[in-house]
């Protein structure tokens, strides 16, 4: 598999008396269905149009109605933060396993399943997806998703 962390390379060899593991079959040993749906509100994440912009559904209307008051406030400008998440804000901040490799491969990934499903959802209108990383690879809260309407 080409899209293995090097951070989990020396675990997953430690599977099969050393021969080693896939990551699906790893995830087949190790995860559970809760955890599979609670990850498929990320990985296949719900949008709705409100007004003239498109968010992640569960957005909060202060917040919205805060950055509109900003000065030189655009509807660009404001479902870029509006949308924005830390990657590493997948799991608590405690979580032991984070890692630059594991975000960055999440980071794309998920850049590219909301580009996806943006354009399958709302098929007359172009995106941004961006994924931001940080200049200092080790600063793993700069990890960052977001999109707005171009």
């Amino acid at each position: 598999m080409s899209d293995i962390p090097e951070s989990m390379k020396s675990e997953l060899m430690t599977w099969n008396n050393g021969r080693g593991i896939s990551l699906m079959d790893w995830t087949a040993n190790t995860g559970s269905f809760s955890l599979a749906v609670g990850y498929s509100e990320l990985f296949w994440p719900r949008f709705i149009e409100f007004e003239n912009y498109v968010l992640v559904e569960g957005f909060g209307r202060e917040g919205l109605r805060s950055f509109e008051r900003a000065p030189g406030a655009t509807r660009h400008s404001i479902e870029k933060v509006m949308n924005h998440f830390h990657i590493a804000d997948i799991h608590h901040e405690a979580c032991a396993d984070i890692t630059a490799d594991k975000l960055v491969i999440l980071g794309s990934r998920l850049r590219e399943i909301y580009a996806a499903k943006l354009a399958f959802e709302f098929p007359g209108r172009k995106f941004s997806v961006e994924f931001i990383q940080p200049d200092d690879p080790e600063e793993l809260e700069d990890y960052q998703l977001t999109f707005s309407q171009v």
